[in-house]
């Protein structure tokens, strides 16, 4: 059975300024330029290589790390790449303040759980080492076990899916 606490490095995904990035299309995520790659192994070197910024994410990603993303995260297309270069990372979940429907469908297909969080706490997050997100219950704690926010959490059949591996694997 899968873990439904997840702890890890949170990666705030935020502009030059501090704030976070809204609207970051799925071409961002992962650019057109790669989508002959059919390997996941090898789409993770380029997550993010079309964000401004942080084009050396997958240099500094590890598994289990947790993203934290702003508005509209994954709009545009339905590119499943932009999910399985995060699955290939390792990454373990991402909170974000909302997602395109695609992109969430897609996630939520494939077993990677999203959890939004409309009022992200930018502030209580930034320079934290460590968050545990609990997919049951969507709460955001930091090292110290304190509740920095509650997202909500996920629902009873993405659970089940992301249990399962991704809705393929899913035995009904």
């Amino acid at each position: 059975m899968k873990p439904t606490e997840l702890t890890g490095r949170p990666w705030l995904i935020v502009d030059e300024s501090g704030r976070l990035i809204v609207d970051i299309d799925t071409d961002q995520i992962y650019h057109n330029a790669h989508l002959a790659v059919t390997d996941p192994k090898e789409m993770a070197k380029y997550a993010f290589g079309n964000l401004a910024g942080w084009e050396d994410f997958p240099e500094k990603a590890r598994p289990g790390d947790i993203l934290l993303v702003g508005e509209n995260f994954g709009a545009g297309s339905s590119r499943q790449h932009a999910v399985e270069c995060f699955l290939a990372l390792g990454i373990a979940a991402i909170v974000g303040k909302s997602f395109g429907a695609i992109y969430k469908r897609n996630a939520i297909n494939s077993g990677l759980p999203l959890l939004e969080l409309p009022d992200m706490p930018v502030e209580a997050l930034r320079g934290l080492d460590e968050v545990t997100v609990d997919l049951e219950t969507g709460e955001v704690t930091g090292p110290d076990g304190g509740l920095i926010a509650r997202a909500k959490p996920l629902s009873k059949v993405a659970l089940e899916i992301y249990q399962a591996g991704g809705l393929l694997r899913l035995k009904l």
